[in-house]
């Protein structure tokens, strides 16, 4: 196949471009700067510019571009950009999508399970409604930027991703010096569910939904949802270091990241992945503890 990656250079992009080349495939990049490369296409996101061009003759296209979510404290400007990464960008391609003559019949366009808003320890899957709250009120407008695209006949699949776990980036890497430091704590009350995946299960996720045809949202979790305590013991353990005796206090947490630690730190999301497993997709690491010394 011939596969346009947006958002190539980032953790999730890096690793999905590195297998799909060694699986003898070819990727095209979108990128924001002048092109480089012979692999590498211009567009501007943030200003609804992308040539159709850039997308014929390739098969589908994996859209994983857009502002971190856990990357700064979420001000109002930050809350903005946050919008404006996903759902500008999404609408962008989406279009261009809608235009490119002989251009993809498959777009996976990345989301989150902050859809869900948070679910308590009630477990979810993709048939779940959309949850309360900015964060998913952004997944809910983020997916729906992909209307364009699937009104043209393009096959349309949100990836609805939960933590993806890798010591090279992403949420993990940032919490590694805490941890080997001995001060990893639970969070709060450690009773909210953290779902997540392995960096490699998420990118043989993403190669099964290319060659597979499912249309619509799919959550790109671990079929082992644990709590955050669960999850704290599990990092500890694979560290071998020891973690602090008492959790860290929401308000303490409130005060130091705002909005983004109530949604996305202390609320938590016991997501299933109930289409890939239906599929039959089987995973790598399926328990947290497997996924940990994988990536560690």
């Amino acid at each position: 196949m011939t596969t346009v990656v947006t958002g190539s250079s980032g953790l999730l992009g890096t690793a999905l471009v590195d297998a799909l080349r060694a699986d003898g495939h070819e990727v095209r990049r979108l990128v924001r700067r002048t092109p480089a490369r012979p692999d590498e296409r211009f567009w501007d996101p943030a200003n609804g510019v992308l040539d159709p061009g850039a997308l014929e003759g390739a098969d589908a296209v994996v859209h994983l571009a857009g502002a971190g979510l856990g990357d700064r404290r979420w001000s109002e400007a930050y809350k903005r950009e946050l919008v404006d990464s996903r759902v500008s960008g999404t609408r962008t391609l989406a279009e261009a999508l809608a235009r490119a003559e002989g251009g993809p019949r498959v777009l996976l366009s990345s989301s989150a399970i902050g859809f869900y808003g948070d679910t308590g320890d009630r477990e979810v899957d993709e048939s779940a409604p959309p949850g309360r709250g900015f964060l998913a009120e952004l997944v809910r407008d983020w997916e729906a930027a992909t209307a364009p695209a699937g009104e043209a006949g393009v096959r349309v699949t949100p990836l609805r991703s939960g933590v993806v776990l890798s010591g090279r980036g992403g949420a993990l890497a940032r919490m590694l010096p805490i941890f080997k430091m001995g001060a990893g704590a639970v969070l709060g009350s450690g009773r909210q569910y953290v779902s997540w995946i392995s960096l490699p299960d998420w990118v043989d996720a993403v190669r099964f939904l290319l060659a597979h045809d499912l249309a619509g949202p799919v959550n790109l979790t671990a079929p082992g949802p644990v709590t955050n305590a669960e999850y704290t013991a599990a990092l500890a353990k694979a560290l071998r270091r020891p973690t602090m005796p008492v959790p860290a206090p929401r308000f303490a947490l409130r005060l130091a990241l705002g909005e983004f630690a109530e949604e996305a730190l202390l609320a938590g999301q016991r997501v299933l992945p109930r289409r890939l497993l239906d599929a039959g997709h089987r995973f790598a690491h399926p328990t947290v503890g497997e996924a940990l010394a994988a990536v560690l």
